[in-house]
């Protein structure tokens, strides 16, 4: 399988809600934005997103791989329950982009750095 079908398998898997799976996808000693948080830190986080924002789900708009590592833009479009990213969102339905790159190890994602694009989140809020 190549990265790039590996990481489409990622992204259903957490569109499905499959975290009891992320052991498939993400190596155990996980580092999230330079910092460490292994596959319990990972889960946990997007547990918490699928919290905050019960209609969550991940569209994959751009993917670029090579042999280690992939490049993504993601697309959202949701409804978080409240803050998000530090802005009151309130239940508001908003659409976002995130920028995020992999490192992959052993087949797994090693390493992740993410971007999420806030300022297009602020121009759609109501005052």
């Amino acid at each position: 399988m190549d990265l790039s079908e590996n990481y489409r398998n990622y992204i259903a898997c957490i569109n499905a809600r499959e975290l009891n799976r992320l052991d498939e996808f993400v190596s155990g000693d996980v580092v999230y934005n330079g910092r460490s948080i292994g596959i319990d830190g990972y889960r946990d986080m997007l547990a918490g997103n699928y919290h905050d924002i019960p209609d969550l789900r991940f569209v994959v708009e751009l993917l670029v791989a090579d042999t280690s590592a992939i490049a993504s833009r993601l697309y959202f479009n949701c409804k978080p329950s409240a803050e998000f990213r530090g802005l009151q969102i309130n239940g508001q339905r908003i659409e976002f982009h995130e920028n995020v790159f992999y490192r992959y190890r052993n087949g797994k994602i090693a390493e992740v750095w993410s971007v999420i694009d806030k300022a297009e989140i602020e121009r759609q809020l109501v005052p």
